[in-house]
This record gives C-alpha cells, structure tokens and sequence, in this order.
C-alpha cells in the first residue's frame, strides 16, 4: 500500500484525534466533560473522519498488529495508521465500483484478521457493514442477509473450524440481492495458490488497483447515516438486526477514550470477535480513534487455547498496558501462572457482557495484582454504557459511571417483569433505562424496536441494578434471568456469589427449573478449577450456607465438565435452563416407572431450543398406559415437554 495521507480529495476536514481531556475518577469529572454542548465537544461525523484524523496524527505509528500464531517469539504482521487508512480507501472504492451505495449492506464472514478492519471500516465509508457470527446455521445467516439486502459479503477463502468457504459459496445462491463474494485469502496462502474463482466471486486483493487517497464516490457522511447492521439474539431465535448510526459509533469511541484515558503510548490484545460489538467498538474504534496499538491474537482469537495459554507472555511481549476480556475468559487466564512473564505495563484490566463473580475479582487481584474494572455495553448502545475508569477500585457489581452526555434511570419492575414508570431511590434495585448520543438507531423490524422503548422513549436493558451514593451503577443480572418462585423473585446473583466463594469452583450459573406448584425452583450449574475436587452434596450445602433467604437457597447443583457460553463467552443461560428442565422431566419420569414398575425407562432429551421430548417405547408392554400416566404427571409443568410413542421399527 501507499500511503499518500497528504491529498484531500473527498475528505471531511481534519480535527485532533480523540485523547482524554483529564483522568475520570467521580461523576463531578463526568459531569465536567459535559461542561460544552455536545457539538463541540465531539464535532466528527463519521468512523470514516476517525481515520482520517489518526492517519494524519500518527503516520507511520502502528495500528494494528497481527498474529499469526500464539507464540509471543513469532513475528506479527504490522499496519501502520496510514497504510491501514489507504486500505479502507481502496476497498470502500472497490465495493463503490460494485455497486454499493450508502443504503446498501456489505456482510463479513471473516475470523480474526488484518482485512476485517478493512471490511468494517471500508464497508462503512462505502455503505452500511453486516458482520456476521460464522457459528449460526447457513439458514439464519441467509435470513439476516436478505433481511439487510446485503449486495457484497466479504468472506474467508478457507473453511478453517466454521465452515467460512462453504458458508459463502451456499449463501451467494440462497441471498437474492447477493451479488457478489469478495474472496479474503488465508494468511500465508502464495498470490494465485487459490485458482480459478467461481463465478461471482472476486479476490479482495483486487481492491490493491483501487486509489489508496480517496473516496471516489465523493461521498460526505453525517452522524445520522446508517453505519452499520449488527445482529442481536444469540444463537436460537431469531437475531434482531441493530442499525448504528456513524454518530452513534464515534461518540462510543470518544466516550472509551475520555473515561479510560486511552493514548497513543497504549497497546492492548483484542480477543474479541469482531462480528460483535465489543470487539468492534469499545475494543477497536475506541483504541483506533486515540493512536493505540490493537493486537489481533491469531484467527482464533480467545477461542485459540494457546492464545490463552500464552497470554501472559504475549502481553509481555507487546507491552501491553490494558486487558479486557468477559469474564468466562477471565476465569481461563486465572488457571495461567505468569511464570515469570513481566506484565508490569499492565495498568487496567477491564470486563463486561456479564455480571463478575466476586471470588474471581478477588483471585484475579491475588494471583495478578490486578484489580478488574466493569462495565456494561450492549448492542442497542453501539456497545458501552457505562464504565469503570482507571483508578477507581469499585466493588465486583459495580460496572461504574454513566458515559458523559447520558442519562441513566433505574425503575420498578410492573406485575409482568417490565420497566413501570416508577422512579427507584438510590440504593434501591429496578430495572436500567438510558437515553444516550450512542443508541441505536432502532432495528430493521419495527415491532421489535417498539418493544425496546418504554412508552416514553427511554431504553428499556433489561438489566437490573442500583445506583450507589457515588452515583456509580451496580448491576445484578437480566430480568430475564430471575428465577421466580411461588411469586418470589430470586435474583440468581445470590447464588452465584454464594457458591463461587468456594475454592474448588471455577463458574457458577444459577437458573429456574420448572417446577408444577412453585413455578421455577432455583438450581445451579457449575464448573471446577481444574485439579480441584468437590462432590455436589458438598457444593449444596455450602451454597445454601450463603444464601439467607431459604426460598432462594438451591435445591441441586450440578458439576460440568464445560460451561455452555455464547460465541463472544457468555454464560448461555437458555441451554442451562433447557438441561435443568430435562432433569426435572426425568425425576418425575423415573417416579412414575417406578410407581409402574416399569423397567425400560423412556428417553428424555432436549428438543430444539425450548422443549423437552419424551419419547416411550411402543412395543413395551403397557406403553399406551405408561404414556397416558406420564402425559398428566408432565401437563402441569411450565414447560413445553412432548411425550409420544416411538415410532415401529421397520
């Protein structure tokens, strides 16, 4: 690439990039960021003005560093600030030669790489980006593309562990408005190794005859276009698609640096995927926007277990000063002895996507001498909400301040788990509701943005938590995620916290197992430090020593080799529930052969997402009976559970 960052043709004027204005240790220091009008104090438009104004403040600097491997001995592939904005130039003026305007959507199927800040970045100077999770079936990722009228996906030229080629090749026959496939090639793959490309298909190398100085559309964008299609829901159901405005993007940008006093001595590992908002915004725009260097580690990312394996090392090695990562990998690193590697550059260490465990805070502290700082983002708030800056040492809980220039509400639940309209005191626990300069621009479905809002335009999380005395936000889990007993609500924290305080336990979830006269009962799931030993009687009973409320204390736990997460390392609460309604559908199936004396017991297993098949041998003897008992013994469940007989074998 050449990096012609002088010329001015089809460039929004040149500002300062963003660098922190002063430390942020109180709300006071929120509230004096505030102290100009909006406008002024963040006058950039576009993620496109962004790298304009840090190629031109840092040149030659590195951006981005990639791995391609996880031993910290291996060289990385570089790209300096200006030669990664002469490739956003190049390929937003190869998708514009394709046809991509402003309303239309470019999809990524990429694993971690170099070329994927290429897509996002240039597909939002050209368009309107739609990253996709590569783990979702090719009939949700041919939905979500139809649904965006996606024209252009940029995709990897290799299957690797998920199916990235072959993903690509079906959807550019299942898409209708798809009309072309812009072939990433494998690191390390040798210039025409490929072949014949299929028709319909073009290598992005391509983008290389493309002028690196400019956008050629002449294309000005403003705050309010749509940058960007992210996808929300997880991995069953249907995901909704979030429109980012470019607005919405840089104020998370701006806001990262002001509350985390990003600079460009900083570097930092970015593990996560880039499909999801975390890594592509607080953890690259936000980084990219203020001069750090952004390692990429391996294609794998934190999925890599020897990415995981070497951390220390690496972080070493790159001098890294900040870590993030959710709190499931947070749990991985705690089991990864430094050895002697020298992460003293080390000066923030920050977490989010799910609620921390207060015994891995505290093991964190004590291994690594690094206290982990929260803070909450989400989707429909282009990814963060609120933060927990450097130098403040708050309780685990505790995800810290809201962003300058947003407004932070916490209200009652109603009769039905939503947000009412009444006000919660400080101290006081409801649910959290925003209205900030990063929301969302509503999804593609308008029925699904109605119900994001409450009547009177706030953002409704779902997330429930207090405001402290410091004015700090404290969270404590999903609404979604209360386990309600016999009218009680219990909030799953209490548990969590009750049993993670035990030393074998590495994570903990707790959930509702349907129960026919309580509605749920809490149960919980766990996994253990590797070499520790505990029986689940044990873990029982020293859980229901920490929880004071009886209605909230446990009735089983049980021990996993693996905690079932999501693909950016959630704890997957909908698969936990599922497995806990199976084991309560067994208890009673077991109970009823044994009041029939039947010994070949039915099979009882999970069905799709949310049911639970019971299925009776039809050539047992009495089967029609055991099937009929077993039908009213199940009816009364809050749960969908299936019981029929199997099908005559042939």
């Amino acid at each position: 690439m050449t990096t012609a960052i002088g010329t001015t043709h089809a460039r929004p004027p040149l500002s300062a990039p963003f660098a922190p204005a002063f430390p942020v240790r109180s709300l006071q220091d929120v509230e004096r960021l505030e102290a100009l009008p909006l406008a002024q104090a963040l006058p950039v438009q576009s993620t496109y003005e962004i790298f304009c104004n840090s190629a031109h403040a840092f040149g030659d600097k590195t951006a981005l560093s990639f791995l391609p491997t996880a031993d910290p001995a291996d060289e990385p592939v570089r790209w300096s600030y200006a030669q990664l904005l002469a490739g956003i130039h190049q390929t937003a003026n190869l998708l514009h030669d394709l046809g991509v305007g402003p309303q239309d959507a470019v999809a990524v199927l990429l694993p971690g790489c170099l070329e994927y800040h290429l897509a996002l970045w240039g597909g939002e100077a050209a368009g309107i980006v739609q990253p996709l999770n590569p783990l979702l079936t090719p009939e949700k990722l041919a939905s979500m593309m139809t649904l965006a009228r996606a024209k252009v996906l940029i995709a990897y030229g290799e299957d690797g562990d998920s199916g990235f080629w072959t993903k690509a090749m079906g959807l550019l026959g299942q898409v209708p408005t798809l009309r072309t496939v812009l072939r990433v090639a494998p690191h390390g793959e040798a210039p025409g190794a490929a072949g014949p490309l299929p028709e319909g298909v073009i290598d992005f190398a391509s983008r290389s005859a493309q002028p690196d100085d400019r956008l050629v559309s002449g294309r000005r964008i403003v705050a309010g276009d749509i940058a960007a299609y992210f996808h929300t829901g997880g991995t069953t159901g249907a995901p909704k698609l979030a429109r980012h405005s470019h607005g919405a993007q840089v104020f998370t940008a701006w806001a990262c640096v002001q509350m985390q006093g990003m600079r460009p001595e900083d570097a930092g590992i970015n593990g996560y995927p880039l499909f999801h908002v975390a890594g592509v915004l607080p953890g690259s725009l936000a980084a990219l926007s203020a001069g750090v260097e952004t390692i990429i580690p391996t294609t794998g990312l934190f999925r890599n277990r020897q990415v995981i394996a070497n951390y220390w090392r690496l972080a070493e090695r790159y001098r890294c000063t900040y870590l993030s990562a959710v709190p499931t990998v947070l749990a991985a690193l705690a089991n990864v002895p430094l050895d002697g590697a020298d992460i003293s550059a080390l000066r923030y260490c920050r977490t989010g996507a799910a609620v921390l465990a207060p015994e891995l805070a505290a093991r964190f502290e004590r291994l690594f001498g690094l206290h982990v700082h929260e803070s909450l983002g989400m989707t429909e708030m282009a990814g963060i909400s609120t933060i927990t800056p450097p130098g403040v040492n708050a309780p685990a809980g505790c995800v810290g301040w809201r962003l300058p220039y947003v407004q932070l509400r916490i209200v009652a639940l109603d009769a039905h788990g939503n947000a009412s309209d009444q006000e919660m005191p400080p101290g006081q626990p409801g649910m959290v509701l925003f209205h900030s300069p990063n929301l969302f621009s509503g999804f593609l479905d308008a029925a699904d943005t109605a119900r994001a809002f409450t009547a009177d335009g706030w953002l409704a999380t779902g997330d429930l938590g207090f405001v402290d005395g410091q004015s700090r936000l404290h969270l404590s889990g999903r609404s979604k995620d209360l386990i309600i007993r016999s009218g009680h609500n219990i909030d799953p924290k209490v548990i969590e916290d009750a049993l993670g305080a035990h030393p074998a336990v590495q994570l903990c979830a707790a959930v509702g197992a349907p129960d026919a006269y309580a509605g749920e009962l809490p149960v919980v799931f766990a996994t253990l430090v590797p070499g520790q030993q505990a029986s689940e009687a044990e873990l029982l009973d020293f859980a229901s020593a920490g929880v004071d409320e009886a209605v909230a204390r446990p009735r089983r736990i049980t021990v996993l080799d693996t905690m079932p997460v999501t693909n950016v390392g959630k704890i997957y609460k909908p698969a936990l529930r599922l497995q806990a309604a199976c084991q309560t559908v067994q208890t009673l199936v077991d109970g009823v052969c044994n009041e029939l004396g039947v010994a070949e017991r039915p099979t009882v297993l999970a069905e799709g997402d949310s049911a639970v098949c019971v299925t009776v041998d039809a050539a047992a003897a009495g089967s029609q009976a055991l099937l009929e008992r077993l039908r009213r013994v199940l009816e009364p469940l809050p749960v969908k559970v299936q019981v029929a007989l199997s099908p005559p074998a042939h």
